[in-house]
Order: structure tokens, then C-alpha cells, then sequence
């Protein structure tokens, strides 16, 4: 049987911090002392002190969706209909009124029935506008019942995101709850100088801005040094000082001018408030396009802002920026017909019916419906981007393009099952029906995509660890796509593909480094001096990652030259859960920082108060459970892991950990259950079979334990203790011949085998 120190090393569970998922350099271009300087003295000054000299830049911004990001609520930023509206959602009628010049709904609460809210903020204004309610705490949460601006008609939220579900007051998804709380999931990308101003310890908000909406300095940087150079006679400028600016905006490559806008327009997690620095990572952890945001092939599925979609486009690694599609002052296309693409592309190779074979507009023919409802006249197949930038619905209204840039694959749809714009068009017509036509006009040749490799390395087999290699290795792929080539081969193929990520671990791309980091385990000690070794890392994101791979790591293990530099990078990451904690998810990786650093009282109440907050989020309490066992509490640790049974009925791992907790109780029997029925649902881990075997052991059964052994051998033969296990098993009965066989090929397969002479001893007897 296991013990329970190594039941609590197997089974502790870290959820990725808010901190989310992904990448950095080992050579990162830094501030220039002249920058840090700049940098550390200036600070906030407001959009009027632009207006002077930039007249032209505030008149296209005035307007626009980054000065309409956030307001105040009033008659002039009001959109929504107050003049005694209501909808229907959940069995009850919500109304919208004013009373006394000010805003007013009646809907749900936290209580569950209906109770009047005031309107004290709008947030955004096209193609719908939300709206903010105080509560207390400092907190302001984003109400569901929503305008719709394009068609001038209330709706709810919900009935367009959680379609399949009846959210009620106590779901983590309700309004009232922190996943539509505006201060930590809105704030920083909707006012200019956000300070989220959480405090861990009460669990509130104090959060401020300069400037309400997305102004100037939310992309340029405090300008108050800018203002003095200004100020100066020209002859008195220096040269080298960026205008006195924070943030250098021209003169810059494209993936400079793109990581200026990371902040906002991609999913991510943060590790602090927003700071202007040339490395996103000391700051933002952008999501890859990889899980359930994106098809396998990099399509977006569900809101992506952008970023990870672009990052993977043919025209990011050809030097595009977003400037070179948007004004980015009004936030508005150059162009909105096909103009917007033959700025590059020849208008009489690419503009033309030979290139993309639909009638023009004011020819005969009939509009389609898209598989998403939407119309498309005559015509509209010859614009770029319905083939190459395909969109969709999202928040019920809000039609956005995937900016992957890609041509339409109805051979990939029928492959690896990811949609193409064909289809996706012609709603009516089938795959084969798509591929015929595209064959017909392209010919029958396609370029390989990278989904196809993802989709083969999902059944973890050589040819998937082949094609994850490859694109890793090759640099005509994006980086964010040799990103996910690393982090599948972390996630797929650890031992095979240990090496390959300790070697990323210097790589000078963000994504790349930061992913291999993340996704190495360590556990010998090359992947931990790999470890070690990035401890002063320039970045934030790499410190604070190797802060937690080794917080639970003994003492006694650390090299005295290392115990600064983790002392220090504990400090960030500790600094960043809190941050971080105002989510249940934060507030579990602050529980389990805690517990790995034996401060079990302070890990007890952050699990607690993360339950509190998502009920739903039953991982939490087998951390738990097995911090009541460590107490010696094991009534409340068993009530815990029955729960979350009850919950996850067929999670096998933990019915593993539940019957290792069963054997610590000496309640044999009851543990032999669980264990033969964690076998059924986790038949890919050997450690329940072997557990299973010493359990038939125990009982004198040697068939039945050396069937499982070799069940465990199968599921894992480079793991020596199993085979050790059935020499062990061979000896106890007596089975001379299966003994010397079993030692002859654990010599044979383990020829370093710290018992050597113990084994060849048993073979000369």
C-alpha cells in the first residue's frame, strides 16, 4: 500500500492560477536605462493634454469603441430603453425604468428574487451595451439583461451564452457571482490606469482609474514626460528618448506593435496590474489557441479577442500589424470592401471571379443562409473576408471575424471535423459537395496544416510525437503554433519529449519558453536544475512558474546558491495568487501554496472560502479532504471525498485516492471495492493495479496479484518498481523459475539498477 505522504504527492491537484496558460525569452530586449527612468517617473496626465498637438488622433478617437469602452450612466450614454421595458427570463418578468433622472432594474438578486438595482455605469455601446451595478465590498458586477444596440431590443445574456442552462442566484455564472464581476474579469481592458485594488484579506475591492474609458495613455503610456519634451525648444529634444514616451509605438516590428495590444484583445490570465514593458510576460499570460476556445486547427470556437488567432496567420509572420488593417485611433477598418486586402494583394490575380469564383453584385442569383442565420446577398462571396475570415456570433449579437487569416479546407471538415467557410456559407450543401468545387477551381493538391498533427498527437501515438516534433523544430510555422507543438508534447509525451522541453527552455519566443517551462515535469534532477537555473530569470512569468514547481520541494533539496533567488521569486508568486485570489480558482492555488509550504490553517480557509465562492468547483475538496487527513481528521476527509464522488461519479483517480484513504483506515474490503472500480474508469494508470495486486497479496492471492502486476508492467514498462514488485511477489511464493526469469529481465531492461548485485545474487542461487 501506499502511504500517505505519497497519497498526498500523487493526488494534489493545482488548478493554473488565473495566472493562465502560456510563454517568453531567454535574450529579451529590455528597457534601455533612459526608458526605466522615463518609465518610473512619469505618470497619468489625461486626454486633454493631448488634444493641443494631436488634434487629428483625439478627433478619430472620439467616438470610437475604446472611448466608449466604459461611462458613466445619463441620458447622453444611456442606450438602453428605461422607459418602463421588461423581458421575460427565468419564470420572471425584469423591468427597466427611471425614477429621479436616474436608471433602474428589477431582476434577480443574490437572494434570488426579484429586487430594484441602479444602473451606475455603461460598458461598451455597439452592437449592445451592458451595464454596471455596485454592490458592496467595492465590487461592480455586469448585469446579464443587455441592449442590443444594432436591433434596438432588450435581451438576457444568458439566453444567448448559457442556452442549455437555467442560470439560478447560486451558480458561479450569475450575475451577482464573481465570473461577471466587473473588477477582476472587465476593468483593466475597459479604463485607462486600472488598479484592481484587491485586498486578499477581506476579500474587497478598491479599485481606481485615471481615466474611465480606454483613453491615450492606456496604449501610449503616462505622458508626463512626453509633455516636458514638448514643452522644449526642438533644438533641446534629445533624440533617443522616444518623445519621453513610455511605449514606443512607431519604428517598432510587427510583433512589437501587436504585443502592445495583448493586454486586451486576447484571452489571458494576469499576474499583476497592467505595466508597460517590452516582455508581455511580466504582466499577461495569453491563452494559446489551443483548448476550448479554439477548433484543433487553430479556428476560433468561442471568444478569442483576436491575438491568437492573428499570431497564427500567414500575414503576422509576413510582417503585418494591426495598423496596417485599422485606424487605430477610431478602431475602424481602412477600408471596408476589398481594398482592406489588395493594399497587398495584386486586385487582378486576387479581385477577380478566376480567384474566387462567386457572382458579383447585381447578378442573377439567390442569397444564401448561413449555418449562424445570417444572409449573404449576390455578391457577398467575392469579399475577402467571408472565405478568409469567416465570423460568428458571440454575447448573442456581436459578429466578429476569425483573424487566423486562412483559406477554406472542407477536406480538413472531413479529416479532423473542424469547419470551413464553404460550408459554413452554404449551409445547405455537404462536405463532399464543397471539396468537389474547391478540387474543380484549385486543383486536388493541399498544403498540410498543423491540426491534423494535433489531432493524431490527441491518441498519443509515434506518429503524433513525430509531427509535434517536427513543428517545433521547423520555423516556418508560428510561434504560438510551435507553442502548442510543446505544450502537447508535455501534456502527451512527457519521458519521450523531456529533453526537447528542457532545450525550449531557452528558446528566445515567448510562447515557446514559457510552455515548455510550464508543461516540464520535473522529476529528476536534470528537469530540476533546468529549474534552478531560471530562478533570475528577466521575466516575471518564468520566476513566478519556477516558484512553483519547486514550492513544495524540501529544504534540504534546495542548493544554498538557489535559496536567495527562491526566496524572491516565492515572494512574486505568492504576490501574483493574490492577486489572483478574488477568484475561487486564485484563491485554491493560495490554499495549495499555503499547504505546500505547511500553513495549514491559512490553506484550510482559502479552500473553504474558494467552496464558498464556486460550490461547483468540486476539485477543491479532494485538496481539502486530504488536508483533514494530514490533520488527523478523517471523518471530515471521507465526507469530503464521497461528495465529490457523488459529483464526479466516474472520475477513477480519485476512487484511487479514496481507497488508498479506505487502507489507511484498515477498512480492506471497502478499499478493494474502489480500487477494482478505479481500474474500469482509470485504465491508463498502473498505480491502481499495482495497488490492486498488493491488496491480493495481502490476501495470499498470488494469481490474482500477479495478473495485475502484469497489468501495471503493460500500462507502463519503464517504471522499475512494478517489475520489482513481481520478483518480490515471485520470491514471497516460491516460484523459482518465474524469479530468475523476472531478475534476468529486470538486468536486462534496467542494466543501472542501484540492487545490482542483490538481483544477480538471485540469479546465481
Amino acid at each position: 500500500m501506499e502511504n500517505r505522504t505519497k497519497i498526498e504527492r500523487i493526488s494534489l491537484i493545482a488548478i493554473i492560477v488565473a495566472i493562465v496558460s502560456v510563454p517568453t525569452y531567454t535574450v529579451i530586449r529590455t528597457y534601455s536605462q533612459n526608458e526605466t527612468e522615463t518609465a518610473n517617473k512619469a505618470h497619468y496626465v489625461g486626454r486633454e493634454t493631448c488634444i493641443e498637438c494631436h488634434m487629428n488622433e483625439y478627433n478619430e478617437w472620439l467616438g470610437s469603441d475604446h472611448d466608449k469602452a466604459m461611462d458613466h450612466a445619463n441620458d447622453s450614454t444611456v442606450l438602453g430603453d428605461f422607459n418602463n421595458k421588461s423581458i421575460e427570463y427565468n419564470g420572471m418578468t425584469h423591468r427597466f425604468y427611471k425614477r429621479d433622472g436616474r436608471f433602474f432594474v428589477e431582476t434577480d438578486g443574490e437572494s434570488g428574487q426579484l429586487e430594484e438595482f441602479e444602473i451606475k455605469y455603461t460598458f461598451g455601446y455597439y452592437p449592445l451595451q451592458q451595464y454596471l451595478v455596485e454592490f458592496d465590498k467595492g465590487r461592480l458586477q455586469t448585469l446579464p439583461l443587455t441592449w442590443n444596440s444594432k436591433d434596438s431590443v432588450w435581451y438576457h445574456m444568458a439566453d444567448e451564452i448559457y442556452k442549455d442552462e437555467m442560470i439560478e442566484s447560486d451558480n458561479w455564472l450569475h450575475w451577482t457571482n464573481q465570473a461577471q464581476n466587473w473588477n477582476g474579469m472587465c476593468a483593466d481592458c475597459h479604463s485607462t490606469n486600472l488598479v484592481k485594488g484587491y485586498d486578499v484579506e477581506t476579500d474587497s475591492y478598491h479599485t481606481t482609474w485615471s481615466e474611465i474609458d480606454v483613453s491615450c495613455e492606456a496604449c501610449h503610456g503616462p505622458a508626463s514626460e512626453h509633455l516636458k519634451w514638448a514643452a522644449k525648444a526642438e533644438y533641446a529634444r534629445s533624440d533617443n528618448d522616444n518623445y519621453g514616451l513610455v511605449v514606443q509605438t512607431s519604428g517598432i516590428d510587427n510583433k512589437q506593435y501587436v504585443d502592445l495590444c495583448v493586454r486586451c484583445h486576447t484571452r489571458r490570465g494576469s499576474i499583476s496590474d497592467f505595466e508597460h514593458s517590452p516582455d508581455i510576460y511580466n504582466h499577461t499570460i495569453p491563452n494559446l489557441p489551443t483548448g476550448e476556445n479554439y477548433h484543433i486547427d487553430g479556428q476560433i470556437l468561442s471568444e478569442d479577442y483576436v491575438y491568437g488567432s492573428f499570431t497564427q496567420s500567414k500575414m503576422y509572420m509576413r510582417d503585418v500589424k494591426c495598423n496596417d488593417c485599422h485606424n487605430v485611433h477610431s478602431t475602424k477598418r481602412l477600408f471596408e470592401d476589398n481594398r482592406l486586402c489588395t493594399q497587398c494583394h495584386r486586385a487582378d490575380d486576387y479581385d477577380t471571379y478566376n480567384h474566387h469564383f462567386h457572382k458579383g453584385y447585381g447578378e442573377d442569383g439567390e442569397a444564401v443562409i448561413a449555418d449562424d442565420g445570417v444572409k449573404f446577398e449576390v455578391g457577398d462571396g467575392t469579399r475577402c473576408i467571408n472565405c478568409h475570415m469567416p465570423a460568428q456570433f458571440y454575447m448573442g449579437v456581436d459578429y466578429r471575424n476569425d483573424h487566423s487569416i486562412r483559406i477554406p479546407r472542407p477536406d480538413l471538415t472531413k479529416e479532423i471535423g473542424t469547419p470551413n467557410a464553404c460550408n459554413q456559407c452554404h449551409a445547405d450543401k455537404s462536405t463532399d459537395w464543397a471539396i468537389k468545387y474547391v478540387n474543380k477551381w484549385h486543383g486536388e493538391g493541399r498544403p498540410s496544416q498543423y491540426g491534423t498533427v494535433f489531432k493524431e498527437a490527441q491518441s498519443g501515438s509515434q506518429e503524433g510525437f513525430d509531427g509535434l516534433v517536427h513543428i517545433y523544430n521547423d520555423e516556418v510555422y508560428p510561434e504560438i503554433v510551435r507553442a502548442i507543438a510543446i505544450q502537447m508534447l508535455g501534456s502527451n509525451y512527457q519521458s519521450k519529449a523531456k529533453n526537447i522541453l528542457i532545450e525550449a527552455l531557452h528558446s528566445f519566443n515567448g510562447h515557446i519558453r514559457f510552455n515548455a517551462l510550464q508543461n516540464l515535469m520535473v522529476d529528476d534532477q536534470k528537469s530540476l536544475n533546468a529549474v534552478f537555473d531560471l530562478l533570475n530569470d528577466q521575466t516575471k512569468a518564468i520566476r513566478i512558474e519556477c516558484a512553483s514547481k519547486l514550492s513544495g520541494l524540501p529544504k534540504d533539496q534546495i542548493p544554498a546558491k538557489y535559496k536567495k533567488s527562491l526566496d524572491k521569486a516565492k515572494k512574486e508568486y505568492l504576490e501574483a495568487l493574490k492577486y489572483s485570489a478574488d477568484f475561487p480558482t486564485g484563491k485554491f492555488n493560495l490554499a495549495n501554496y499555503y499547504y505546500n509550504n505547511q500553513e495549514i490553517d491559512k490553506a484550510e480557509k482559502f479552500y473553504k472560502k474558494a467552496l464558498e465562492q464556486d460550490n461547483k468547483l468540486h476539485t477543491i475538496k479532494i485538496n481539502l479532504a486530504l488536508l483533514y487527513n494530514s490533520k488527523g481528521e478523517p471523518k471530515k476527509a471521507e465526507l469530503l471525498l464521497k461528495d465529490y464522488l457523488k459529483h464526479m461519479p466516474e472520475d477513477g483517480n480519485t476512487m484511487f485516492t479514496y481507497a488508498l484513504f479506505l487502507s489507511e483506515q484498515k477498512r480492506y474490503d471497502e478499499s478493494m471495492t474502489w480500487l477494482l472500480k478505479a481500474s474500469k474508469y482509470s485504465p491508463n494508470n498502473p498505480r491502481i493495479f499495482y495497488n490492486i495486486a498488493m491488496m491480493y497479496d495481502f490476501r495470499n492471492n498470488m494469481k490474482d496479484a500477479e495478473t495485475y502486476l502484469q497489468k501495471a508492467v503493460e500500462i507502463n514498462p519503464a517504471d522499475i518498481s512494478y517489475y520489482m514488485g513481481m520478483l518480490n511477489l515471485y520470491i514471497k511464493y516460491q516460484q523459482t523459475d518465474k524469479t530468475k526469469n523476472t531478475a534476468k529481465e529486470i538486468l536486462e531492461k534496467f542494466p543501472n539498477i542501484p540492487d545490482k548485485e542483490h538481483i544477480e545474487a538471485i540469479l546465481k542461487q
